[in-house]
């Protein structure tokens, strides 16, 4: 019997990327008629405006492995500085210019060399990191918060969130993920996930004696 190396599961990664456009169609909508003063709004990324942050989804929405590649040479391997590049190069030059950038990658399935659901994770936390700030609330469908959920907990590729939670038993009240041991954290998938990323605001929706270890991590990461 030989030994073969094990395939890609493109039926699941084909069945991400409808997830992906649905979320991005989503956020488009919800941005669609902000004014000037409100694209300005500081997002939950810290020094970035919603504006800037939605730049860098169609940033990731049109970098293929090769053109990423380029660019961390091109930064000299600063991952930071060619975020921020790529981030420029799809600012526009006014807000609608922006947002225009992104309803033309919406239905995108161009990406770095990341998972599939690496891109779902990106569109719903900077989908929350814009949303929040402006006060605008989504329902995500639990079925497509737990994937993401489920990414997170066992990644710390480009997010740090697997090394975040562990030692913390993590349970969600509206949905069946459940993560890891320890003293207890418990809400909704979306805070969860958004704490396991990264967002303390996040953490005053969970419950439990482990949550302000996760804040603090939150906080000093």
């Amino acid at each position: 019997m030989t030994g073969t190396a094990p395939k890609p599961d493109l039926h699941r990664a084909t069945g991400v990327w409808p997830l992906v456009h649905a979320e991005r169609a989503a956020l488009a909508a919800d941005l669609a008629n902000l004014t000037d003063e409100r694209w300005a709004t500081p997002s939950l990324c810290t020094g970035l405006t919603v504006r800037e942050v939605l730049a860098h989804l169609a940033a990731g929405a049109s970098l293929n492995p090769v053109r990423w590649l380029a660019g961390v040479i091109r930064c000299r391997f600063d991952f930071d500085r060619q975020v921020t590049m790529r981030l420029n190069q799809q600012l526009g030059a006014t807000a609608s210019e922006t947002l225009e950038r992104f309803h033309g990658v919406i239905t995108s399935t161009t990406k770095p060399p990341l998972p599939t659901v690496a891109m779902l994770g990106e569109s719903i936390v900077h989908g929350e990191d814009i949303r929040r700030p402006l006060g605008i609330r989504r329902d995500y469908p639990i079925q497509t918060v737990t994937q993401v959920a489920e990414y997170y907990r066992g990644s710390d590729l480009v997010v740090l969130a697997k090394g975040r939670i562990t030692g913390l038993r993590l349970v969600a009240t509206d949905g069946p993920f459940t993560a890891g041991s320890g003293p207890l954290v418990s809400g909704t998938t979306l805070a969860l996930t958004m704490a396991m990323t990264g967002r303390a605001t996040y953490c005053d929706e969970l419950d439990g004696d482990g949550v302000t270890t996760l804040r603090e991590r939150c906080e000093t990461a």
